[in-house]
């Protein structure tokens, strides 16, 4: 396609820069020392620049949303109803190798098997399944628990030459049954026996069918892209340099953010738990299923993309293109969505277990060498194809910190809120940020409800939230901004810098927003009750 969708802000050249990045947005204490990279460099419009164990089962919506069992008869509510345990996070991490793990499967269907791969220095473990939701603000319950499981130290990882891919070759410390598990995203706590160690090991309960539900994504791509475990990521090598870094990375490793949870606890953690407060009927898979299986959103009232997402397979956005064609609505609740192209490729562990991305480098790639995409940026050559046809904004760059600024409050997503034009909630926009830019393919009619000025690394420009709409009467909406989803647990008055910043005035604002879009979204396509009136010119000018 045209040259003109070539490299937009934060291409390439970016290593240490992007480990950095994910320092500041998830507030990891992983940045020391390490480089900058010029994220806002280029400008928009045309973009230059098992064990046996016991089993720990125990037995508000608002009105106006469908009844929380699914088609299948799983029930949010129902779920929800259970007691919870608030004893779920990571207390005692211990040393950096006192225990840490990882899955065989990145998810499963209930009651089907996975193996448990597991390397600790203690003599004996436990193994707890803990499914995150609501649970009256506990935000997970205990579903299952092992009995104690012999410890063992495992061999250590090798590193590709050719592609710098981290392998771990471990062996299957146990195999876990998920018999009477309930659909869901699950974390398996490891805990070491005999001093401290503790880690979190992902994995999801997928459902088998999405009809008639809103579908939870977990953005499993991206945790692994940027998780450099063993010394190498997506991003740069123990360098620090982005000539270093992995042009392959393996799902047959643990993650090393936040205690082996990768993204899932900042980005995704405080969606799940606000949807299952509201008990509208959810499915939830990940993005390796999406891509993997064509007809899997078939029927469902919306799909959610949420806090961060960048990294997806050709086939992941065919599904969700033709998902909106086919009237299911779908919410963009991050930046920096479906910004890189990918490959799923099998490691030694399974299919899809290998995420290929060559970004500047693919022509060296034998699969683009054999007639696959280059997995570049999806908005550059070769086979452009920028992320803005499906998701109304586009990327605009990194990093920045700005209050978000309500242009459109009359709308219906802002009922409740109280906001008014021109109210501002500090810190909401960053650290990534996206706008609408008719320069890249923008599907209209497109409503802009926020235009928050921002200037990123000197170069002035706004963020957008944007709703639109299609004539399948899909509505797809987008925050435009990475911290929403974070923002939903934001309480006080931010002073003490955590999370950014972001207080109780913007946990209230994003929740409420929320919680309309999830009500509306869930009845079926909201373009044919609630259609865009598009504001673009009206809000940058008929020019």
């Amino acid at each position: 396609m045209d040259q003109e969708y070539m490299a937009g802000p934060a291409a390439d050249g970016e290593g240490a820069g992007r480990r950095r990045f994910l320092a500041i947005a998830t507030g990891a204490a992983t940045a020391a020392g390490l480089g900058t990279v010029a994220g806002c460099g280029g400008g928009s419009g045309g973009g230059s620049g098992s064990g046996s164990g016991e089993d720990r089962s125990t037995g508000d919506g608002a009105g106006g949303t469908p009844s929380a069992a699914g088609p299948q008869g799983f029930d949010v509510k129902a779920e929800n109803a259970r007691p919870g345990h608030a004893d779920w996070p990571v207390t005692k991490a211990g040393p950096a190798r006192a225990i840490e793990g990882f899955a065989d499967r990145v998810s499963v269907l209930p009651g089907e098997s996975f193996g448990l791969y597991v390397s600790t220095t203690a003599p004996r473990f436990t193994v707890s399944a803990y499914r995150m939701g609501w649970y009256g603000g506990a935000r997970a319950r205990l579903v299952w628990r092992s009995e104690a499981l012999p410890g063992t130290r495992q061999p250590e990882h090798t590193v590709d030459s050719g592609t710098r891919t981290v392998r771990t070759r471990w062996a299957r410390t146990t195999t876990v049954d998920t018999k009477d598990w309930p659909e869901g995203s699950y974390l398996l706590r490891l805990d070491a026996q005999g001093g401290d160690g503790q880690r979190f090991v992902p994995v999801t309960v997928r459902s088998a069918t999405t009809a008639g539900r809103t579908v939870v994504v977990n953005a499993v791509a991206t945790w692994q892209a940027y998780n450099r475990w063993g010394g190498y990521g997506s991003y740069d090598g123990p360098s620090g340099g982005y000539a270093s870094r992995s042009l392959a990375v393996s799902f047959d490793r643990p993650y090393e953010y936040d205690d082996g949870a990768g993204l899932f606890l900042v980005y995704e953690a405080p969606l799940i738990a606000l949807a299952e407060r509201l008990g509208i009927p959810l499915a939830y898979t990940t993005t390796t299923d999406v891509a993997r299986e064509k007809r899997l959103l078939e029927g469902a009232s919306a799909v959610l993309s949420l806090g961060h997402d960048e990294y997806w397979s050709p086939e992941q956005r065919a599904h969700f293109t033709a998902a909106r064609d086919a009237g299911t609505n779908i919410a963009i609740l991050g930046a920096n969505c479906c910004y890189r192209r990918i490959r799923l490729e099998a490691s030694d562990l399974g299919p899809d277990r290998t995420l290929v991305c060559y970004k500047s480098s693919y022509d060296q790639d034998p699969g683009f060498r054999r007639g696959h995409p280059a997995t570049v940026d999806f908005r550059s050559a070769p086979g452009a194809d920028p992320e803005s046809s499906l998701l109304g904004v586009i990327y605009d760059g990194y990093p920045v910190d700005a209050p978000y600024v309500v242009t459109h409050p009359g709308h219906w997503l802002f009922e409740g809120t109280g906001a008014r034009a021109g109210d501002r909630f500090e810190h909401l926009v960053g650290v990534e940020y996206d706008k609408v830019d008719t320069g890249f393919p923008t599907p209209r009619p497109i409503e802009i409800l926020a235009h928050s000025p921002v200037v990123c690394e000197g170069r002035p420009s706004h963020q957008d939230t944007a709703y639109y709409t299609v004539p399948s009467g899909a509505g797809v909406f987008a925050t435009g901004t990475m911290r929403w989803v974070e923002a939903l647990d934001a309480t006080g008055d931010g002073r003490s810098g955590r999370n950014h910043g972001l207080d109780a005035r913007s946990g209230a604002l994003t929740t409420r927003v929320t919680e309309n879009l999830l009500r509306v979204f869930a009845t079926g396509p909201a373009g044919r009750t609630h259609p865009a009136q598009d504001n673009v010119n009206a809000v940058y000018g008929s020019s």
